[in-house]
């Protein structure tokens, strides 16, 4: 197993370059200019020297050479050094002081460049960690939220299929995979926020967490987005659920198993849910990445200012250092769950050897 990981760690490395090769060529290749954002008035020769300033004036394989270098070798170093500096989890460890920071005019040409924002002139990264904890309030908590109701569901729909609570499962699910969430979004806002009341239309990110009453209080701003995310979340995953656990209840093993005499809750809740999940752990695991680009659209409805958004503002502004970093971001999460979901199977099934 631990070849098996360092060998496709290994294979990773070729495929994020390939990845951020397209991610490149498709944005360079795509109509818009990042000028087209400023003003008519301002002069042409300043506008020319804007595009200077932004590295425009350079050959395409240079700044790509550039952002490949900012990606795998720049903003990895400043990320360890936060790990090791600025936060309560890694700030016991030494500073790595990995980075060298350009101070005054000395050092120019031996220092390192981050990959800075068109828009703001910062660290694209930077932004991405301001912005990240908003998402992962959202984002996370679904997920979990839609794992938690979705493995219950789709074990017992198959352990009692076609009754009436697979009947209903299956129909809550058909308009969970139907029901876009810009839609679904919007309903609930006007039913649940309008209508009723209960709970906040928008998502105020400016809010902290300090005592019980700031917490309903954000508690109360993460339902509604967190229930139209969940939705989709329960709806694939009881689906897939439900099927693999009726593949495996009509097994030889199963069979066997209640020959022997075990008890009906060991034999489905151990020997033919373990087999079950080994499907379902792809479907959970490469899910992460995906639910990341599907928040995008309930962030924009609920106005949530996480990285979805950020995404969705970089495009409109024409913003490319942001929108390659934040789409490699999403390329790089579906590259590393698809490992670690193939680490996974042998985990749960000591039959499938790598070696």
């Amino acid at each position: 197993m631990l070849t098996y990981t360092i060998r496709r760690l290994v294979l990773s490395v070729p495929t994020l370059l390939f990845i951020a090769l397209v991610i490149f060529m498709l944005l360079e290749l795509a109509p818009g200019d990042p000028m087209a954002q400023v003003p008519l008035t301002v002069p042409s020769d300043v506008k020319e020297q804007m595009r200077i300033a932004l590295g425009l004036d350079k050959p395409s394989y240079v700044r790509f050479w550039k952002w490949l270098l900012q990606i795998f070798w720049i903003e990895p170093k400043v990320f360890i050094d936060y790990l090791t500096s600025s936060t309560t989890l890694f700030g016991w460890l030494p500073d790595t002081a990995l980075y060298e920071r350009c101070v005054g005019l000395s050092n120019l040409d031996t220092c390192d460049y981050r990959a800075l924002s068109w828009q703001t002139r910062s660290p694209v990264v930077d932004l991405v960690l301001q912005r990240l904890p908003q998402t992962l309030w959202v984002v996370g908590t679904a997920y979990v939220v839609g794992i938690l109701i979705a493995l219950p569901i789709g074990i017992y729909s198959a352990y009692r299929q076609y009754s009436w609570f697979d009947q209903a499962g299956t129909f809550v699910s058909m308009i969970g995979f139907s029901v876009p969430p810009f839609f679904s979004g919007v309903l609930v806002i006007v039913i649940f926020s309008v209508q009723l009341g209960w709970f906040p239309s928008i998502y105020d990110t400016t809010h902290t967490v300090n005592d019980w009453d700031s917490f309903v209080v954000q508690l109360k701003q993460m339902i509604l987005p967190v229930m139209v995310l969940a939705l989709q979340i329960t709806a694939q995953i009881s689906r897939f659920m439900r099927a693999s656990m009726l593949d495996n209840l009509n097994q030889d093993y199963v069979r066997t198993a209640r020959a022997k005499g075990l008890g009906e809750t060991t034999v489905v809740m151990v020997h033919v849910l373990r087999n079950s999940m080994i499907p379902v752990v792809t479907v959970i695991a490469l899910g992460v990445p995906l639910i990341f680009g599907g928040a995008i659209i309930t962030e924009q409805v609920f106005k949530v200012n996480g990285i979805g958004q950020m995404l969705i503002g970089a495009i409109q502004a024409n913003d490319l250092p942001t929108v390659q970093t934040l789409t490699f971001v999403f390329a790089f999460l579906i590259v590393m769950f698809n490992l670690i979901a193939d680490v996974l199977y042998g985990v749960l099934d000591p039959r499938i050897r790598y070696e």
